[in-house]
């Protein structure tokens, strides 16, 4: 607790009479996030310098009984958390050493589903097809679905970054089954000598993959076990293959996908548990952290930094079954485009508190767990829906305050994205939703 008061001692502002540059935030904010977490990443700070760019606070007009908090005092919030035990949780994951269902022991244990994905022809339909002539070219070639666990703070994300490591380092170990013309183009084009895969959606620098599915178009002759092997070498501990098969060439990792499912795991404070509304339950007290000059100006605007799991829970299970609009919960991604649809919908939203399995030194880590499934997301909707759902609830809003909020002007109006380490993309569907394979069901 003395660590995180000199973190926010340190910063050299308080929450409203802050003139320091933005230069100088960015560079305080990175050094001492590192006293609480050996994998937070600059992209953390750099979010918060983004929100905070020649920005004022927000003018919320929405009822609650607490002012909100603004971009800088969410972003806090939000950082200021042992996340150490998560990444090592999200690793143990990757290793097969442990499973999400011991955050959620009474739930039943859920399962990739791949019924809705179209088998391979048989060779009887292929020769009937072609009126038994030989296929050539990519009529030769066979589509293999590729099931991968990877560790979001051993990767700089998914997308290729030249200089990062990403989990890019897929498509290099399918580079050895890249044949002699293909690798003389790729030579003669000055590119590395890479297989192509096409992923289901790409993940953050910081966000771990559970079942992330890709696919690999080549030729019939390569085997699924040896592309197995060759992705497995790529990145050994950080990176590992579930499982790989062959599917119809009509399959499409993103585009034949029905559902995206994701859990983000929030550390709460070691201390102050208490359920304000009914007396039990758990809830984070933040005000514990704060140095005493910070606590007169938040208690002289009466902002509260306490929230309850329990409200969370009401807040995002007003979105299930609905439409949400892309323009206030996207992140880098213009409010108004062309192309696809600019909203998802919202199977199931859930929160609930949990806590990690006992670590190595025997001690156990309070958590709140809130889980996602929805058509689709966009970049960062995830953690901006988690941020601004704690927000919410610590203001004492209304339970429909996260719906309400997409009639708003401005993307200021949400909070800040959460920080990438708590989250992973736990599955890809296939067929239709079935609520029952969710982790967090209705409360008994």
């Amino acid at each position: 607790m003395s660590i995180a008061k000199h973190h926010i001692s340190s910063f050299g502002f308080r929450f409203h009479t802050f003139q320091t540059t933005t230069t100088s935030i960015h560079k305080h904010t990175l050094n001492n996030h590192l006293l609480f977490s050996s994998s937070s990443s600059s992209s953390s700070s750099m979010e918060l310098e983004i929100e905070q760019a020649g920005h004022v606070h927000y003018n919320h007009t929405l009822p609650s009984k607490h002012p909100r908090w603004n971009a800088r005092e969410s972003f806090e919030f939000m950082s200021l958390r042992p996340w150490q035990p998560i990444n090592h949780f999200y690793l143990n994951l990757v290793h097969a050493n442990s499973s999400l269902p011991l955050l959620f022991p009474s739930q039943t244990l859920f399962n990739h589903d791949d019924t809705a994905i179209p088998p391979p022809l048989s060779d009887q339909i292929e020769l009937e097809s072609v009126a038994s002539k030989k296929r050539t070219g990519r009529w030769e070639r066979a589509t293999f679905k590729i099931v991968l666990s990877y560790h979001g703070g051993s990767f700089d994300g998914w997308q290729k970054q030249p200089g990062l490591n990403t989990v890019q380092v897929v498509e290099g170990s399918l580079g050895k089954f890249v044949d002699e013309r293909k690798t003389q183009q790729l030579k003669d084009r000055g590119v590395p000598i890479e297989g192509c895969a096409t992923v289901a959606g790409r993940t953050d620098k910081g966000v771990t993959g559970l079942q992330q599915v890709c696919s690999f178009t080549w030729d019939k002759d390569v085997k699924p076990r040896d592309i197995e092997d060759a992705i497995n070498h790529a990145a050994p501990g950080k990176l590992r293959v579930i499982s790989v098969s062959e599917v119809s060439r009509a399959f499409h990792p993103n585009f034949s996908a029905k559902w995206r499912h994701y859990l983000y795991i929030f550390p709460l404070i070691s201390k102050g548990y208490r359920d304000q509304s009914n007396g039990n339950g758990d809830v984070s007290d933040y005000n514990g952290i704060l140095d005493s000059a910070c606590k007169d100006e938040l208690e002289s605007e009466k902002k509260s930094y306490v929230f309850s799991v329990r409200k969370v829970n009401r807040l995002l299970r007003e979105l299930e079954g609905k439409l949400l609009s892309y323009k206030m919960f996207a992140r880098d991604t213009k409010a108004s485009r062309n192309g696809p649809p600019t909203e998802c919908f919202v199977y199931h939203a859930r929160a609930m508190e949990a806590r990690l399995p006992i670590t190595d030194s025997g001690e156990e880590t309070s958590v709140m767990c809130v889980e996602l499934v929805a058509n689709r997301f966009l970049r960062k909707m995830v953690r901006v829906l988690v941020a601004t759902s704690i927000r919410e609830a610590a203001a004492g809003a209304e339970d429909d305050a996260l719906l309400k909020l997409m009639d708003a002007t401005c993307r200021r109006a949400t909070a800040p994205p959460a920080p990438p380490d708590g989250l992973c993309l736990v599955d890809v569907g296939y067929a239709e939703f079935d609520p029952k394979k969710c982790l967090i069901q209705e409360e008994k």
